[in-house]
């Protein structure tokens, strides 16, 4: 397709090729009822003045007859201007006037015509165009009173010119006005086309071009650059997830194969056997709950069950998980203490509550039986929504490292040596995002809290069911 062909396709030009039409057409119908007006405007003003002439002259015949009005007639023939006058006997004989040529028979009846005439010494000129108003006297006599039209003709004659040039005008300027705004819309495009194509072969880092202009091309390639942002991030994340399973993974796999192999090499009798198919199965659970994390992490982001969210109550979900963890508090000599006197209703996954309020109980037991043994969990609610705050006196988390405590696979030099995956405090951050909340680390001076912000629900929801606040039992941090 040939460039000028590219350019008449565009919606830009045929949008212009359209007002042009527009346009154009209500010019020609301004220009048409102008002229319609200027003309209906001189002919009143000719009928005005053929009847001005025609009381004054009547007035005149009446005071002193026909030799009067030939007098007044011979006198106002001499004069220059557009007016016309005739007086002839009832044979045509001419008494007085400027008019030396008429069509036969145009003075035999009474009334208002238009009719072509030649004036007085100009035979072989060509007739004029004059409106006139005949009159039939006592006696037989003939008067004719009429104007000049040929400055109406040569009016029209200009409106005509105007509207045709105007027209012309008008076409030649819409074309090239849609000529330079389609090449100007079709150069954006086609810039913003060329960018797609580069980010199709595999370049993410390119981004549409933004002129500053805030139209409707700016606001498209904002949001455009805000998916790619999007997208790149998206891709980068899936990335470094991958990386980090691949990491994460070899290490067992690796401890999996060589117990395995260690089995078929050196056990020698049934126990033996039994311990090391044990110790297997350990292994393998352990990944095993590395996959159902990134599982429960990547249905909480994509908004999974968003729409069966049902009434939970969050005060009754702390209380049940912290019952669940008594136990191992006491085994680790920690003091688990619940703080949750009223329901908090919301709507929400109980089983992915459930799930995020267990990793964060047990993250802070990691951290708090070396260190004090004091973990505290409290329900409430303020003017934003609902707080659930899981609070340990362990280490901590250093400002800088908290934002990044969040993400997958992410395990702070400081717990190498405890047992889990980096996954448990990304699962809580994604059951936070998949309930319109947030997950926010603070420092607990010393120790560090994990404060787990989620919107409250609707004073008209119903109550929730007994079912539906039954304690996630066998729950188990991630």
């Amino acid at each position: 397709m040939t460039a000028l062909g590219k350019l008449l396709r565009t919606t830009a030009f045929k949008l212009a090729l359209a007002y042009l039409v527009v346009f154009a057409t209500l010019s020609v119908v301004v220009l048409i009822y102008v002229s319609w007006h200027a003309n209906a405007l001189i002919a009143g003003q000719l009928n005005a003045t053929v009847n001005a002439e025609i009381t004054g002259l009547a007035e005149q015949y009446r005071q002193g007859g026909i030799r009067r009005l030939v007098a007044i007639v011979e006198e106002r023939s001499n004069r220059s201007g557009g007016s016309i006058y005739l007086v002839t006997t009832m044979t045509g004989e001419v008494l007085a006037g400027n008019v030396s040529g008429l069509p036969d028979a145009s003075l035999a009846e009474a009334g208002e015509r238009e009719l072509p005439y030649q004036r007085a010494g100009e035979t072989a000129a060509a007739p004029y165009p004059a409106v006139v108003r005949v009159f039939v006297l006592p006696g037989g006599y003939r008067l004719l009173v009429g104007r000049d039209t040929e400055e109406r003709e040569r009016l029209s004659a200009v409106i005509s010119n105007a509207v045709q040039w105007s027209l012309a005008l008008v076409v030649v300027l819409g074309l090239a006005g849609g000529v330079f705004v389609a090449k100007r819309v079709l150069g954006r495009i086609d810039a913003m086309t060329e960018t797609a194509r580069t980010i199709m072969a595999g370049d993410l880092s390119g981004r549409l071009a933004v002129t500053g202009s805030d139209d409707e091309f700016d606001r498209l390639a904002q949001a455009t650059n805000a998916m790619l942002d999007r997208i790149n991030e998206l891709m980068a994340g899936l990335k470094e997830v991958s990386d980090n399973i691949a990491h994460d993974l070899k290490t067992p796999l690796t401890r999996l194969r060589n117990r395995a192999e260690t089995a078929l090499r050196t056990a020698s009798d049934e126990d033996e056997w039994q311990a090391s198919v044990e110790q297997i199965i350990a292994d393998a659970d352990a990944m095993l709950g590395i996959f159902n994390a990134l599982l429960l992490i990547a249905r909480a982001e994509s908004g999974g069950g968003r729409d069966q969210l049902v009434p939970v109550d969050l005060a009754d979900i702390a209380e049940s998980v912290a019952e669940l963890y008594e136990p191992l508090a006491e085994e680790r000599g920690a003091r688990l203490t619940v703080n949750a006197p009223t329901p908090i209703r919301l709507l929400g996954s109980r089983e992915l509550i459930g799930q995020a309020v267990a990793n964060l109980i047990e993250n802070a037991l990691n951290y708090a039986a070396a260190a004090g043994g004091e973990v505290a969990v409290s329900a409430t609610t303020d003017e934003d929504g609902a707080r659930l705050v899981v609070a340990d006196r362990g280490p901590g988390v250093p400002e800088a490292d908290r934002a990044r405590a969040l993400e997958r696979f992410v395990r702070l030099d400081s717990s190498r040596s405890r047992p889990g995956s980096g996954l448990g405090l990304a699962l809580v951050a994604a059951v936070a995002r998949l309930h319109g909340g947030t997950l926010t680390l603070e420092d607990n001076a010393p120790g560090l809290r994990a404060v787990l912000a989620l919107p409250l629900t609707p004073a008209a929801l119903p109550e929730p069911s007994t079912p539906a606040l039954a304690p996630p039992r066998g729950a188990r941090a991630v």
